[in-house]
């Protein structure tokens, strides 16, 4: 990978990174000043951060409307609630010298077939930096039974498609095109992981990504995706890219089902999405039978007819907003949990719900950018609970120097309180 390409992979991070810094000082200092009517709906400001949106007077139904507005409140520089626990990856650490997973991202965490936790991480390097483009793949597994409240918090036992030390391989293949050209169908950049389930009843795992054809920031978008698609595993290990079905994004980047996460409850898989790029746009809400994932028909919208929500052909948002990679898990105790990157104020959030469809509660912050700087992520790790201290969130990192190069890019396990 040359170094004009390795550029364009920072390009995400690095413009994240100052939009996040300019928009913080924002939410601080001038939210009743700011002229864009998507920004102030987005930092609307509300009563409590822990009241439950749906109302009519945000927009919902007097049926009981299970929506919700985005209501997120004028923060200023409030701090977050969670605490950093450990960092998980890096070239100092074992995940560099057992499995060559040293300068990494995201470790999306997801109940696998046989009870244990699988780490989804997305761009992964062999070195500390990807500017060295030493080894770059993506998707990268590694897995773990160990208890995130574990004395010696979350420790990796295994990668995918290792037998014992080595290293860690794409699970399923990636174009590392660098092209960056708009077809039929576009270039694939890299392919980054959304989300992973699996299913005891039959042994597979199924894994959600995003084909990225770009870095580039346009306009309030980080980057753009040429489409949303499906990989699977019947043995954990080996994984097949499926053709079809994929969902297509467009040139202009505002397709809402790019960016998933994924919670089975009973017979139901629920998938949550949003547009590529931590853009502006809406957290809309999908299920499918577990046992239909492979077919596009089969998914249904959750969606207004009129005074009336319920599932069929339409998709009603669940809220707007600057959202970044979402991330839900239902909890032991039947509480949602729903976390991602809200980039107006440069913080992760968290919401919560008493069933799939909402309604969701108000933001709260977990974690600021004043205390993680270049912040992302926040993926819930399943064995979570509703407890206090007991939200355990896997938070990424990317940081440089004055002189452009990496200063961190690593995982790290914060704990808060939904």
């Amino acid at each position: 990978m040359g170094t004009e390409d390795v550029r364009g992979l920072g390009h995400r991070r690095l413009a994240t990174v100052a939009w996040m810094i300019a928009t913080v000082a924002l939410a601080g200092c001038v939210v009743d000043s700011v002229d864009d009517p998507s920004l102030k709906k987005s930092r609307r400001g509300q009563d409590s951060a822990e009241e439950e949106t749906g109302s009519p007077e945000r927009g919902a139904s007097a049926s009981g409307d299970p929506s919700s507005d985005g209501s997120s409140g004028s923060y200023g520089f409030l701090p977050g609630t969670a605490k950093f626990r450990k960092r998980l990856t890096g070239a100092d650490l074992d995940t560099a010298q057992r499995w060559r997973v040293a300068g990494t991202d995201l470790g999306i965490p997801y109940v696998l077939e046989n009870g244990s936790i699988g780490y989804l991480f997305g761009d992964t390097f062999g070195s500390a930096w990807p500017e060295e483009g030493n080894d770059w793949r993506s998707p990268v597994m590694l897995r773990s039974n160990v208890h995130p409240n574990a004395p010696g918090g979350i420790v990796f036992d295994s990668a995918a498609k290792v037998a014992g030390n080595g290293r860690a391989p794409e699970l399923f293949f990636n174009a590392h095109d660098t092209r960056k050209v708009w077809g039929n169908p576009p270039s694939e950049f890299t392919a980054i992981p959304n989300d992973g389930i699996s299913f005891p009843e039959t042994k597979r795992q199924i894994i959600s990504f995003m084909s990225v054809n770009h870095w580039d920031p346009n306009g309030l978008a980080m980057w753009r995706t040429g489409y949303a698609g499906l990989a699977y595993s019947d043995n954990g290990n080996d994984f097949v890219r499926l053709k079809d079905p994929i969902w297509p994004n467009n040139e202009a980047n505002t397709d809402p089902f790019q960016m998933w996460t994924m919670q089975r409850d009973g017979e139901w898989v629920y998938v949550y999405s949003v547009r590529a790029g931590r853009q502006f746009g809406p957290m809309m809400l999908r299920r499918v039978h577990w046992t239909k994932m492979f077919y596009k028909e089969e998914y249904q919208c959750w969606g207004k007819n009129g005074a009336d929500w319920g599932w069929g052909p339409t998709c009603t948002p669940l809220f707007e907003g600057f959202i970044g990679e979402p991330s839900v898990r239902r909890l032991s105790d039947g509480t949602w949990a729903m976390t991602y990157l809200n980039t107006v104020i440069g913080s992760i959030v968290s919401r919560k719900a008493t069933r799939p469809e909402g309604p969701w509660s108000n933001e709260k912050i977990q974690l600021t950018t004043l205390e993680e700087p270049a912040l992302y992520g926040g993926f819930i790790h399943p064995w979570s609970t509703s407890k206090p201290n007991d939200l355990h969130m896997m938070v990424s990192k990317w940081t440089r120097g004055p002189d452009g190069r990496s200063t961190a890019y690593h995982v790290s396990h914060y704990v808060g309180t939904l």
